[in-house]
């Protein structure tokens, strides 16, 4: 009984966590330079192509995202060490957390410029935005509570395939492209990564391989004359320290006239937990089994309350947790990331680093992301789902050749419309298609991956509920059509209608479901999520394993096996489940 007695505080004693761990200097050079590039980007964006006052940008516009960056640094960090705690190691990695890339293009270019360039008045585009990412927000914030159900139910492959479709489309492809524009600067910068983050080889000193990567990337631009100094000195008069204050009147200003911005905000709002539903399910499949509404409900109080202190920016969890989990970061690295790019938001130091820094020495992390997310899709997704995955790819494919279309005419003068639909087709252009296609791409790479999984499971039920839900969802205009409306994309939606029907045909036969294989269900027990096709009644999801085993290739260093708290962290619908 002494012993007993003695033993017990141990017992209870909370496991220590330290905040900072080699590899979160990896993770923070990398997620750094990655939010770093983008808000780099959109204050390019805000002065050059809105022509916002500096003075708006400087002192309201970033240091409003510097506020809701710091505070979802913190909490992703929170979360973390929560999960670490609950589940008893050291190896959880925080969420990646910054400005949503595609919400910043959208809301720059469909929704600010053309109100810039009709009324000439970019604080009346500005106070437009502001609204825009409010009301993404709330969207969002409704999403919490019905993402965790839609997550239960759909195929891993559609969930990371749809995510892939991002990564490799919309993150990859643009770095890539500046990667090759000056690629003596950008390829030793990439090789450095890849050698560091994917390999088991360290640099003399165990030099952190982001920042060594950043720096080499740097020296040789300037080495190579591709940098202009007088370009630094006129930047350093744009630093100044600024806090924001509450802008509720440019709020409701831009609420004021709400109806134009809710037939892009809604869309984009479902594409944002969408997004956020593939996130959650990718750090799942790399070992750390995040509560959905937690996440959720994080993203859509970051944009709400950077909209009222006037960033039109909507905050979002990235793309990229394997990468950093990967680089060995754990909770450190997203704090230390929230307090550095929230800093700089408050000097306004981004027009100097700007030019300090070559864009070919930062863009190679997103390329790495890219791959690595890729990859991740195939690799965590039964191999019999591979063509499901690459279905979940092909609607952002087609969103990226659109804009790469549009952005092309709009260079020459000119338009789609202008130029006819025909004529592009007659040039081997086949836009119309795309452009539907990829309207409303990451719900309907969901759709279609959720589609191609259950038919090639045979599991023709819920592949006939998958393709009615396409037909809804296409009806009214949440995917492949330009905007919200009653029957807003009728003969596509008659498509999916004609496909429900056809696999409540095949379900009629009462065909066997397919049988997964050893490799399905040792990914199964490891990571959880999606439907294993042979089980006659539905598992919990991310059900408990009876030991740990090793983690499948590609899962991320340090991956544990699903623990029993886990079910309770991911499954569990009570707002509650997201305390200690």
């Amino acid at each position: 009984m002494l012993s007993l007695r003695r033993n017990a505080p141990t017992e209870n004693r909370p496991m220590p966590l330290p905040l900072w761990v080699r590899g979160d200097t990896n993770a923070f050079f990398g997620l750094a330079v990655n939010v770093l590039v983008n808000v780099l980007t959109l204050t390019g964006l805000c002065l050059g192509v809105l022509k916002i006052p500096g003075d708006d940008v400087f002192h309201t516009i970033l240091p409003a995202l510097g506020i809701a960056l710091i505070a979802g640094n913190i909490y992703y960090a929170y979360l973390g060490r929560r999960l670490a705690r609950r589940e008893g190691r050291q190896d959880v990695t925080a969420m990646p957390y910054g400005p949503s890339v595609p919400h910043m293009f959208i809301v720059v270019f469909v929704i600010m410029l053309p109100i810039y360039l009709k009324t000439k008045d970019p604080l009346l585009a500005w106070k437009a935005g502001v609204a825009w990412a409010f009301i993404i927000g709330v969207i969002v914030l409704i999403g919490a509570f019905i993402g965790p159900y839609i997550r239960r139910y759909a195929p891993r492959a559609a969930l990371l395939g749809t995510l892939a479709g991002i990564s490799v489309s919309f993150i990859s492809m643009r770095p890539a492209g500046q990667m090759w524009d000056n690629l003596w600067i950008a390829l030793p910068v990439f090789l450095l990564l890849l050698i560091g983050l994917m390999t088991d080889l360290k640099l003399p000193g165990n030099i952190p391989i982001g920042l060594a990567a950043l720096l080499v990337g740097t020296a040789i631009g300037w080495a190579g004359g591709a940098m202009d100094g007088s370009a630094v000195s006129a930047a350093a008069d744009d630093i100044t320290f600024a806090l924001p204050g509450l802008h509720l009147g440019t709020l409701f200003s831009g609420l004021s006239d709400v109806a134009p911005l809710l037939a892009t905000a809604i869309p984009l709002g479902v594409y944002n937990f969408t997004e956020g539903m593939s996130n959650v399910e990718s750090a799942a499949a790399a070992g750390d089994n995040y509560n959905l509404r937690s996440v959720l409900l994080a993203d859509g109080a970051g944009a709400v309350i950077g909209s009222a202190l006037g960033s039109p920016f909507p905050p979002a969890v990235y793309v990229g947790h394997p990468g950093w989990k990967k680089a060995g970061g754990r909770t450190g690295y997203s704090l230390a990331t929230g307090a550095v790019i929230a800093l700089m938001c408050f000097l306004g130091m981004f027009s100097l680093l700007g030019a300090i820094l070559p864009v070919a020495a930062i863009v190679p992390i997103l390329l790495y992301i890219g791959l690595l997310i890729g990859a991740q899709a195939f690799q965590l997704s039964p191999k019999a789902h591979a063509a499901a995955v690459v279905a979940a790819l092909v609607p952002n494919l087609a969103s990226w050749a659109v804009g790469q279309v549009d952005n092309a005419l709009a260079a020459a003068g000119t338009s789609a419309s202008k130029v006819g639909e025909a004529g592009l087709e007659s040039s081997g252009v086949v836009y119309h298609g795309l452009m539907v296609l990829g309207q409303g791409a990451i719900l309907a790479g969901l759709i279609l991956g959720a589609l191609v999984a259950f038919v090639i499971d045979k599991r023709f039920v819920p592949a006939a509920a998958v393709a009615l839900a396409g037909a809804a969802l296409s009806f009214i205009g949440l995917i492949h059509a330009p905007q919200i409306d009653w029957n807003a994309s009728g003969s596509v939606s008659l498509g999916y209608l004609f496909a429900a029907v056809l696999c409540g045909a095949f379900a009629l036969t009462r065909p066997a479901p397919r049988e997964p294989d050893a490799e399905e269900l040792a990914l199964e027990r490891l990571h959880g999520g999606g439907s294993v096709p042979a089980t006659p009644e539905p598992e919990p999801e991310h059900a408990p394993a009876p030991a740990p085993e090793p983690v499948l290739a590609g899962a991320g260093a340090g991956a544990a096996a699903v623990l029993p708290d886990e079910a309770t962290e991911i499954a569990e619908p009570d707002p509650s489940a997201a305390t200690d």
